[in-house]
């Protein structure tokens, strides 16, 4: 007698678990788990399927994983670009995220997410203000996220002074504690914008919730500079002397750190974000991947948010980070293909302390699954699957998106909301916001 399951994705198959693929292959789920992988032939004469999805010559992969975002941030795509980073933030997105409300960041929120699961994203990492609205917002489409509100020393324009943002971060541990798909992480915003108490202070909280503890580190020459002028250390060493580098910290940027601070790294288990783009575009500099991923340190790839991008495309991400380090290290074999999808799926999920249940295709793990439109001029002919999805495809060739065993995008349209109408309320709270027309 045949099994039952709700739903058979089928093509050529990439597990990214030790490198086995099927070439012409499918994935069984029931519920919201993987329960077989393996030949589509066999798998159909084994199971009842309740729905078959495949695509022209479609490869099956990993959800991608996006451990880096500010997610509402969308609304301020375009805003200011080609600009220093601390003139960026403190002339022109500070003096706009002033303006925020609640109902702009979850429309924000919503329209980022559109745009990863459009682009084959199905888990991302985000802090930013009014967290509860982006996290609803991944409800409402059905994303898992794992998502905090980003706490400093001034003022938040949600929570107002310090001591209600830990309030706040008490409201959204209780409110979505019990969801399936968003995890509450605890969020400093940076070394530069949070005092050491403060930052010892969320470390506990973090300890206390068995949770991330994401925040900005070294991003930039600036911020190394005034760290030593203010703490006689490195953003690195101020928080090595303060204990909280641990394997719950999840470092974003990471660009400016010596080869010792690498080797810590490694030791405590600290797990770095890498935004090869958004360091790009804001004149960071590069951050050294091949000397982390030699140190034994987990790296996961990380958009930042839209105003800095301009994009949540992690297809684009992937090709830009092995382009990067080759040219960074005169190596082109430094960051071959393979590596850079596995940062971008695999090490993600153990960045985001998720690799039991997400970041490759394996029975038991939940059914987060994207199908690769391959039937295309850019992508013919396809001699290796991983290189293609690296360097040829694009978020545009995601064809269909699983997640949770849910199918929220099928032949490019998403089944959780109204795109145009969607796209059509964030233009009108942008022009709200910044007062220009979009």
């Amino acid at each position: 007698m045949k099994q039952m399951a709700d739903l058979l994705v089928c093509g050529h198959v990439v597990t990214m678990d030790k490198g086995q693929e099927f070439r012409n292959g499918a994935v069984a789920c029931a519920g919201n788990r993987i329960v077989a992988i393996g030949s589509e032939q066999e798998l159909l004469e084994k199971y009842n399927v309740a729905k078959v999805i495949r695509g022209q010559k479609g490869v099956v992969l990993p959800g991608l994983v996006n451990v880096h975002t500010h997610a509402p941030m969308s609304l301020l795509r375009g805003l200011a670009d080609d600009l220093p980073l601390m003139t960026w933030l403190q002339e022109h997105i500070f003096p706009v995220e002033a303006k925020l409300t609640s109902e702009m960041v979850h429309h924000g929120a919503l329209l980022s997410i559109m745009e990863m699961i459009k682009s084959g994203t199905t888990s991302f990492c985000d802090m930013y203000l009014f967290a509860k609205e982006v996290a609803r917002a991944a409800e409402t489409m059905g994303m898992r996220g794992f998502i905090g509100e980003v706490v400093y020393d001034f003022p938040s324009p949600n929570y107002g002074e310090l001591d209600n943002g830990f309030h706040y971060m008490d409201e959204l541990f209780a409110e979505f504690k019990d969801s399936s798909r968003v995890t509450i992480t605890v969020d400093p915003h940076a070394v530069y914008t949070c005092s050491p108490d403060l930052l010892v202070r969320l470390k506990g909280v973090a300890e206390e919730q068995n949770t991330a503890y994401v925040l900005h580190l070294a991003e930039t020459s600036f911020e190394v500079a005034q760290c030593q002028e203010v703490h006689g250390a490195s953003p690195v060493g101020h928080l090595d002397q303060l204990g909280v580098l641990d394997s719950s910290v999840v470092a974003a940027h990471c660009v400016k750190v010596t080869p010792p601070e690498i080797e810590l790294f490694g030791a405590r288990g600290v797990k770095v974000a890498h935004c090869p783009e958004s360091n790009m575009k804001l004149g960071s500099g590069v951050a050294p991947v091949r000397a982390m991923l030699d140190a034994g340190v987990i790296v996961g790839l990380g958009t930042d948010g839209a105003a800095s991008n301009n994009d949540v495309d992690l297809f684009g991400e992937m090709d830009m980070a092995a382009k990067l380090q080759k040219v960074h290290c005169l190596d082109s074999t430094c960051l071959p293909a393979g590596a850079a999808l596995h940062m971008a799926t695999c090490a993600g999920a153990e960045v985001l302390g998720a690799g039991r249940d997400i970041g490759t295709l394996e029975v038991g793990k939940k059914a987060d699954i994207i199908v690769v439109e391959m039937n295309k001029p850019h992508l013919t002919p396809m001699y290796n699957a991983v290189s293609h999805l690296v360097y040829a495809a694009r978020g545009g060739d995601v064809l269909h998106s699983i997640i949770d065993g849910r199918i929220v995008m099928e032949d490019r349209k998403l089944t959780m909301v109204d795109e145009h109408e969607l796209l059509a309320a964030c233009r009108q709270w942008a022009e709200k916001l910044t007062g220009r027309t979009c």
